[in-house]
């Protein structure tokens, strides 16, 4: 059950994505998204940007791991970086590839990165993807591993500058699954997530992620940063550290870092637990 090293570095073919309105909307709606332009279709929400390179990152995994430990595969981070917004029309081709294999004391990583370009080859976002296969051992570290962005240690001692409480529907998975093309069982099918050691199906990573995204957006906002508009974010990054289960309580902690435009953020659930981690949200100056 060995890694496929050899892989590392090769980029998957191009995969090709038409931006409608609808699936923006539909996105928006399906993470409680509180910002107008999102629910209207108008300018995709941050995370969507995950969405025209979803079948890639996933070939790119599938390039290195063995099929045997796919079951037991989490999302362990996930990194933006934004050059231009995503808004409907768009025409986007996407290619992704495994950069690195790293053995922790629990299990595996492997570091993924996509590039989304418009057909003319401009960049509109790179993205890192961490996949982590728990338990798996005796691998060999080779390549590259997605850059840091760790919150700093001693701002939790410091006061928030807000504070965003949000509620995880029931039926949030459901609702996610569609407009994110993301349809795995542990997030949809209660008796196969607990035959692979979860609670029960748990809430999409990608989905908090956006619930905090939106929390650190409009934290912004109401402390008037000048640069706190969805189309002035540079990066958006995080670590997921435990699962979110439908039906919970989630509240995130928004502190200015990294100068001006810079905001680190902490998602914690009702039952006192960290469930996002090193959160990092840059905004560009207009």
């Amino acid at each position: 059950m060995s890694f496929n090293l050899e892989a590392l570095g090769i980029w998957t073919e191009q995969k090709h994505f038409t931006v409608e309105r609808e699936r923006i909307a539909a996105y928006a709606a399906a993470t409680n998204d509180p910002i107008a332009e999102h629910r209207a279709g108008d300018l995709a929400p941050p995370v969507f940007a995950v969405v025209p390179a979803f079948e890639s990152g996933a070939e790119a995994v599938l390039a290195v791991a063995p099929p045997e430990l796919l079951m037991m595969l989490v999302h362990g981070e996930q990194d933006f970086f934004y050059h231009r917004q995503i808004t409907p029309g768009m025409e986007l081709v996407t290619r992704s590839a495994p950069l690195g294999v790293r053995q922790t004391s629990a299990g595996v990583v492997v570091a993924v990165k996509s590039e989304t370009r418009t057909p003319d080859g401009n960049l509109v976002n790179e993205q890192w993807m961490s996949t982590f296969f728990r338990g798996a051992q005796d691998e060999q570290s080779a390549g590259e591993q997605a850059p840091p962005h760790a919150l700093d240690d001693t701002l939790r001692a410091e006061t928030p500058v807000g504070e965003a409480k949000q509620h995880v529907d029931e039926d949030q998975t459901v609702r996610y699954a569609e407009p994110s093309g993301d349809h795995n069982p542990i997030h949809l099918d209660p008796d196969f997530a607990r035959a692979v050691g979860l609670p029960g199906i748990i809430n999409h990573g990608l989905c908090t992620m956006a619930f905090a995204s939106h929390a650190v957006i409009c934290i912004a906002q109401e402390n008037r940063v000048a640069e706190a508009d969805p189309r002035n974010l540079e990066r958006l990054a995080v670590r997921f550290a435990r699962p979110v289960l439908p039906g919970q309580d989630i509240s995130t902690r928004v502190w200015a870092a990294a100068g001006a435009q810079g905001f680190a953020f902490e998602t914690s659930s009702d039952a006192g637990q960290v469930v996002i981690k090193d959160g990092l949200a840059l905004f560009r100056r207009p």
